[in-house]
């Protein structure tokens, strides 16, 4: 029996459907993989995007009801809400122009005051526009009052 002089050639001739790393692929796969990609790709981004959006809302939403509640702690302790002065500093630490500094509560009424998810501060209006005796709220995306979708302003409770 004659031995063939190619290592991947079968004995009749023929060549084998084995593959060497020699060989590589041809362009034409390489193409169709990365149109493969690119198309996948397309459709995750498509589905994640909103939803980032969207989480990044509700975060703004559940981060504005804590502060909320802090502040409905230092209205109870202190028997007023912080001035739109003090700003909302004033859950941090006790405001120079507290009536009975002792009743502040020994560590503040929150741990941190949490950024909004696009990286800036927290607005805080004392009174409300509203006429509520306050309101915390995020500027949205843009970073500027007003807007829609996720350039809207964030109070609590609503959008």
């Amino acid at each position: 029996m004659k031995r063939s002089r190619h290592p991947y050639t079968h004995e009749a001739g023929f060549p084998s459907s084995v593959r060497s790393a020699e060989h590589g692929f041809t362009l034409t796969e390489l193409m169709v993989v990365l149109f493969i990609i690119g198309l996948l790709s397309t459709i995750v981004l498509i589905n994640v995007l909103p939803s980032q959006d969207r989480a990044m809302m509700t975060k703004a939403r559940a981060d504005i009801a804590t502060m909320e509640s802090a502040m409905e702690q230092y209205r109870l302790d202190n028997l007023a809400y912080p001035s739109g002065g003090d700003g909302l500093e004033a859950l941090r630490t006790p405001p120079a122009g507290l009536t009975d500094p002792s009743r502040y509560r020994r560590g503040g009424y929150i741990r941190r005051l949490p950024e909004d998810p696009w990286g800036r501060p927290y607005q805080l209006a004392a009174p409300a526009p509203d006429g509520a005796p306050f309101a915390i709220y995020s500027l949205g995306a843009d970073g500027a009052p007003g807007g829609n979708d996720e350039n809207a302003d964030i109070y609590g409770g609503e959008n």
